[in-house]
């Protein structure tokens, strides 16, 4: 994977962009998160700040799939990032006893990023040059969120609790910049040659034709209902800040050690998922099934241990099922979608999987001030075990009949 960055100047400048990004990203939770317990105290209110993660991107992306099949990808990543920039400088005027424009301006950043995600996913297949160079793409560029994450968020508590949370959302708002920078240096075009009569971007008219396009193919569904089960138990992942301060006593640096953890599992994830598949769909599908049931039997076990370290050992090996899951499900829309349509599947995944995991974080975050965060976190483990096993009964005719379609070729050849 490391010589594909070598080769391929394109591809290494949007991972590098991505990287910066990711970084920024996870400083900045780190300390909204902690800011925002420490000024309220409410279980709640921590859930609230992962849905302004989430939500405004579910909001945002009825827009922002039509405008990245529309409009040239690489120069909207260029003005969303600079956008974002500007927000993530709002953070600024947050304090303990104001803590509102917190929620504004991060649910601006994320609104933003319901264009940076389906104009990356939609963009890479244009800069991969043959179907392997894909395959080890989308591994790195699944694995770089939960590597960040790692990083950022463990970085992020040590750098939060040194220099302050303001130090943390200045160094956000670099990171947006320094991406910026990065994705001006791609020089091929990340979208197939456009019509030369472009039509205007209609949202309704436009998200309906993707619509009936996954209607149609049942694997392209099965591969957006992927996400969801894992988002089912989303609300787990809300709580983490609240399982590192109330039942271990740790500040944050106990949540960055939790969310580090999970970073790790989501990193190591997509590279090992990636060699179980090799460019099959049908094992894409199995693989997402069986992954999502994973992440909910180690997510049990974490809840329930009896000291952090335990806790966050258990939550890394949850997310090497999570993040397999999350990156398997964009590869398979990867080879199954074609340009002209495929940042608007990519942006309605990204809508469905960011709707429920913001109803997942804030029924998890109402649940975790009523009975705790531990039962909290069991129920929607549970949950999302549960999805998992529904998920794996209904794709399996799905399943055999790809089977049968990839084995034909090799069969015809004899």
């Amino acid at each position: 994977m490391l010589q594909l960055l070598k080769t391929n100047r394109d591809l290494r400048s949007l991972f590098i962009a991505q990287v910066v990004s990711f970084m920024g990203d996870w400083f900045t939770f780190v300390a909204l998160a902690g800011m925002i317990k420490d000024a309220t105290g409410s279980a709640f209110l921590v859930s609230l700040a992962y849905v302004s993660f989430s939500l405004p991107a579910f909001l945002a992306s009825p827009i922002a799939g039509p405008v990245v099949d529309r409009y040239d990808r690489r120069n909207l990543l260029i003005v969303v990032s600079g956008a974002q920039a500007v927000a993530a400088m709002g953070l600024l005027t947050a304090s303990s006893s104001h803590v509102w424009p917190l929620f504004v301006f991060q649910g601006t950043i994320s609104a933003l990023a319901a264009f940076v995600k389906p104009a990356i996913d939609a963009g890479v297949p244009n800069l991969a040059r043959n179907p392997e160079e894909l395959r080890k793409a989308n591994a790195l560029f699944g694995s770089t969120w939960g590597v960040m994450l790692a990083l950022g968020a463990a970085i992020g508590g040590v750098f939060s609790q040194a220099f302050g949370r303001q130090a943390a959302f200045v160094a956000d708002a670099i990171s947006f910049v320094i991406a910026l920078g990065l994705f001006a240096l791609i020089k091929r075009p990340m979208q197939e040659p456009q019509h030369a009569h472009r039509k205007a971007v209609r949202v309704i008219d436009d998200m309906k034709e993707a619509g009936r396009y996954a209607k149609k193919d049942h694997v392209v569904l099965a591969l957006l209902a992927s996400k969801a089960t894992f988002a089912i138990g989303a609300g787990t992942v809300s709580q983490l800040p609240v399982l590192a301060t109330e039942v271990f006593h740790w500040g944050d640096g106990g949540t960055g050690l939790l969310l580090g953890a999970r970073g790790l599992g989501a990193g190591l994830g997509p590279i090992v998922a990636s060699r179980l598949v090799r460019g099959q769909v049908s094992r894409v599908l199995r693989v997402c099934g069986y992954a999502g049931l994973g992440f909910s039997i180690f997510y049990l076990a974490g809840a329930w241990a009896p000291v952090i370290y335990l806790a966050a050992f258990a939550i890394a090996i949850a997310h090497l099922g999570g993040g397999s899951q999350w990156t398997l499900s964009t590869y398979g829309l990867q080879l199954r979608t074609p340009d002209a349509i495929r940042g608007r599947v990519m942006a309605g995944d990204f809508a469905i999987v960011t709707l429920v995991m913001s109803i997942s974080s804030l029924l998890a975050g109402v649940t975790s001030e009523a009975i705790g965060v531990r039962w909290t976190i069991t129920i929607f483990a549970m949950a999302a075990g549960l999805a998992s096993l529904v998920y794996i009964a209904v794709t399996k005719p799905i399943v055999a009949r790809l089977m049968a379609d990839e084995a034909e070729p090799v069969l015809s050849a004899h």
